[in-house]
């Protein structure tokens, strides 16, 4: 086997995790659920991935990076600071209560508090997260078209915060708060922080 199908054949079995995860839950998850996922024996799975733990932890941040790079991708190439915010604020919500992205950090949330890995790996995403809220928050205000109420990284971390308390009402099926409802609400404190209304063309 070439090394580009061993690549491939591990990126399936990050999938595999990531849909078995979802499933069976971070601490529920076994081996023969990833067998499963992926249509293999366990012992296939385990030429690739003689660790359960590494397999999962790789599905873990597979999850993060793609959900992150996709949250970049959304405002690259923005120069209104306005709009950029509010498809910031958008784009860290799940689409749904079935959002597999969002519903997989929530399985890494609820383990963290047992696992080192997993909270280094949550802790990471969040800073990040932090930061692209902190680069738009300070444009806008460099730019004139937003007026901070207080610190920048401050405001950052609330609207992180309020997202991820905000996504998890959704996946967990809230019946008055779904995604728009939540992006309404995230918005009304961002209009507040930055003493601007956020109205888009959009």
């Amino acid at each position: 086997m070439t090394r580009k199908r061993r690549a491939d054949r591990r990126l399936d079995l990050i999938a595999a995790a990531h849909r078995a995860i979802i499933r069976h839950g971070t601490e529920g998850v076994h081996l023969n659920h990833v067998a499963e996922e992926a249509g293999l024996t366990s012992g296939a799975v385990l030429y690739h991935y003689p660790n359960l733990s590494e397999l999962l932890v790789d599905a873990h941040h597979a999850g993060m990076e793609r959900f992150y790079e996709q949250r970049l991708k959304r405002i690259s190439g923005m120069r209104d600071p306005v709009e950029k915010l509010v498809v910031t604020v958008r784009s860290g919500l799940p689409h749904g209560p079935d959002d597999p992205d969002v519903r997989l950090l929530n399985e890494l949330g609820g383990a963290a508090a047992r696992n080192r890995m997993y909270a280094l790996l949550l802790t990471t995403l969040y800073d990040r997260q932090v930061s692209v809220y902190q680069s738009v928050l300070e444009t806008g205000s460099a730019l004139g078209t937003f007026t901070l109420s207080g610190d920048s990284l401050l405001i950052a971390r609330n609207l992180v915060a309020l997202e991820d308390a905000y996504g998890y009402r959704i996946t967990a099926r809230h019946p008055v708060i779904g995604p728009q409802e939540a992006a309404e609400l995230i918005l009304t404190y961002a209009r507040t922080v930055t003493n601007n209304p956020l109205k888009t063309s959009h």
